[in-house]
């Protein structure tokens, strides 16, 4: 059974920094891709930063320059180092695998909390 666990949300400062870390069963390599999505309060679901498992990294606008994705393969984690964080970040943020075959199946986490506020 896939699970994906979050960790390392929370309150920070406007212009702080948070890193999110997300730790899969198994090989993050079953996953074709993995990503972050954030939902704000009111908001639906959106895409934060995607990594696939060639290295191509795509980012939302609002979190370019700020936001970096990346994983640590020994260890089955994906991490979003966010800096400069702003209160528009405040968000539950999702970890997100997605396997393409043999059909599209998508894994989440369950949802971590990051609260920018002073």
């Amino acid at each position: 059974q896939v699970q994906l666990v979050e960790s390392g949300g929370g309150l920070v400062q406007p212009g702080g920094s948070l890193r999110l870390s997300c730790a899969a069963s198994g090989s993050i390599f079953r996953f074709d891709a993995m990503g972050w999505y954030r939902q704000a309060p009111g908001k639906e679901r959106e895409l934060v930063a995607s990594l696939t498992n060639s290295g191509s990294t795509r980012y939302a606008d609002s979190g370019k320059g700020r936001f970096t994705i990346s994983r640590d393969n020994a260890k089955n984690t994906v991490y979003l180092q966010m800096n400069s964080l702003n209160r528009e970040d405040t968000a539950v943020y999702y970890c997100n695998g997605v396997i393409v075959m043999p059909t599209t199946r998508n894994y989440w986490g369950q949802g971590n909390q990051v609260a920018v506020s002073s």
